[in-house]
């Protein structure tokens, strides 16, 4: 069976447990009248779930079976029902008090929800309404089947590298998170170390931060720059378009920003930052979100976050017309755009300041002083990268800008063979940028 396309809107990245949940054995209501209130919910929800005439069967929602728990480490319970109608999109949330007696001191009061979650049967239909191969496919009932970046792995302590990370929910309203890594020489030290914030590449539309591409990578950098590292994982397109990306990269930086000071809700941070030294990198699409969260940062400004300098990897920049000896095939170029109409339907195109920054006139709001740009000579975006870097070079921006070029190699190639000469040398290059006061 699959999900229906917008299954995404469980957005608390979870894994059905395998324990029992927290439920006492002498659970009980705390009054008569409550136990009443939250029996007559209950009753109300199974006959609204028995009234919809296509539910083939439902799988009731009675604890302690189904038992979902957060990132964060809070419980819910998950209720599935396969729906014969394919168009049927329903999200509840009640609180599970509603549901099921469960004393305050097993679940934290905010955490108490059960999820209803209405899935659709498997789809009737395999006609392709876009396909974006080899990232994705969007079918004509609305499924989406990502064909690249499905993988996940968790967090925990890498025994190659000696860096340790773990999973953070960053909005309690999207259920988004940051993976954050540190090296664990310095857990029991009060060492301050330069702070990366990265957004992962994949179109806009696929790859997470908990793709074993990108741990494996961050893993790698955290351990040769003797850095701290964020990895955002933000919500991805078709089901959430452009502006969203950014809207997501956003908040999770301000969310890093709330512990300037050590004041904020997570220790690694409050111990380990270095607020004066705060770097934005990414790939791809996660360079083109760095590039407009730097924009964000000299417009707006951000309490508490110095920014040092940006790192830009194969930078996701395209535009309607060719520059340099950019590839002037127009299927080639068709298969680029297409991908972005895909991301953001809504904008104006191939020369949305969003996807060609350049022509925009805004590196002057850039709000860092130091860039490095990253191309590599088979890319096809390569000519795109050196474009910026050229023009960022004499716009009024007034920073230093430097750019390395890998011979005889493809896009995002360091993170498909992370030990090649090239990719070991731009690992150290971005380790080297992000310590250059220690050169």
């Amino acid at each position: 069976m699959s999900l229906h396309p917008y299954s995404s809107f469980l957005t608390f990245r979870s894994q059905i447990g395998k324990s029992e949940p927290p439920i006492s054995e002498n659970s009980t209501p705390r009054d008569d009248v409550s136990w009443f209130y939250r029996s007559l919910l209950s009753k109300f929800i199974s006959l609204f779930i028995e009234a919809l005439p296509p539910i083939r069967h439902a799988i009731k929602c009675k604890p302690p079976r189904g038992c979902v728990k957060s990132k964060d480490g809070r419980t819910f319970w998950l209720s599935c029902l396969p729906l014969s109608y394919q168009k049927i999109n329903i999200l509840f949330c009640v609180p599970l008090e509603s549901l099921y007696p469960l004393p305050r001191n097993e679940v934290s009061p905010s955490a108490c929800f059960a999820v209803l979650f209405f899935t659709a049967m498997e789809s009737t239909t395999s006609e392709i309404a876009i396909d974006c191969a080899p990232l994705l496919r969007v079918y004509k009932d609305g499924r989406v089947e990502r064909l690249l970046g499905t993988q996940t792995v968790p967090p925990g302590l890498d025994p190659k590298t000696n860096v340790e990370s773990k999973d953070v929910v960053f909005s309690q309203e999207t259920g988004q998170y940051v993976r954050l890594y540190i090296p664990k020489a310095i857990r029991s030290s009060s060492q301050k170390l330069p702070l990366l914030v990265y957004f992962h590449g994949g179109g806009f539309c696929i790859e997470t931060a908990s793709s074993p591409t990108y741990h494996n990578y961050l893993n790698s950098l955290v351990s040769e720059a003797n850095i701290v590292a964020v990895s955002v994982d933000y919500r991805r397109a078709p089901e959430h378009p452009i502006p969203v990306a950014y809207d997501d990269s956003w908040a999770a930086l301000k969310w890093v920003a709330s512990h300037f000071g050590g004041n904020g809700p997570e220790e690694w941070l409050n111990c380990h930052a270095d607020f004066d030294k705060v770097y934005l990198s990414g790939d791809s699409a996660g360079a083109n979100i760095a590039h407009h969260i730097a924009i964000k940062i000299g417009k707006e400004k951000l309490d508490g976050v110095n920014l040092a300098g940006i790192v830009l990897a194969h930078p996701y920049f395209w535009g309607k017309e060719p520059v340099g000896d950019e590839i002037k095939d127009p299927a080639v170029r068709a298969k680029l755009e297409q991908i972005w109409r895909l991301a953001s339907p809504t904008t104006s195109g191939s020369d949305d300041p969003w996807i060609n920054p350049v022509d925009d006139q805004s590196f002057e709001s850039l709000g860092c002083t130091r860039v490095l740009v990253c191309v590599a000579e088979k890319d096809l975006l390569r000519h795109r990268g050196w474009y910026y870097y050229e023009k960022l070079k004499k716009s009024g921006w007034g920073g230093e800008a430097e750019i390395m070029e890998a011979q005889g190699e493809e896009h995002v190639f360091h993170l498909a063979k992370p030990t090649c000469e090239n990719a070991v040398a731009k690992l150290n290059k971005v380790a080297a940028f992000m310590n250059q006061d220690k050169a």
